[in-house]
């Protein structure tokens, strides 16, 4: 009854019926998570990491030992580029250990840990 109603209101023809084919069998497919390791062995290496960051879904895990043992500078350039991709979408980034870094999407977070103060004699004389 309503549904012949408004058929009637948007102008549809008696005798033609028209169908709409709804898959019920396909379903939407989730996003997930992908954990990426990389390995930085060149400032080319970055590509990679930027466009699989660029996905969303991707959390990096990168080794930067190789970089650091050849060239520091271009390791700093590296982590540079990769800081200011994961600054733009929103993500975070955090070493771990001297060789390992993070980059997360945005609705991952790292945790970071903030300096527990000690109360040795090199603090106090600092202070």
């Amino acid at each position: 009854m309503v549904f012949d109603s408004l058929k009637k209101a948007f102008g549809s023809n008696e005798g033609e019926e028209e169908y709409i084919e709804i898959d019920l069998g396909r379903e939407m497919k989730k996003a997930k998570v992908i954990v990426r390791p990389f390995v930085l062995k060149s400032f080319e290496d970055v590509t990679p990491i930027l466009n699989s960051l660029r996905e969303g879904y991707t959390i990096a895990v990168i080794d930067i030992k190789q970089l650091r043992a050849k060239d520091i500078i271009e390791l700093k350039r590296a982590i540079s580029k990769i800081k200011k991709t994961a600054d733009a979408l929103e993500g975070n980034i955090a070493g771990f250990g001297e060789n390992m870094i993070i980059v997360t999407p945005q609705f991952a977070e790292i945790h970071k840990p903030q300096a527990q103060p000690t109360n040795s004699p090199a603090d106090m004389v600092r202070e």
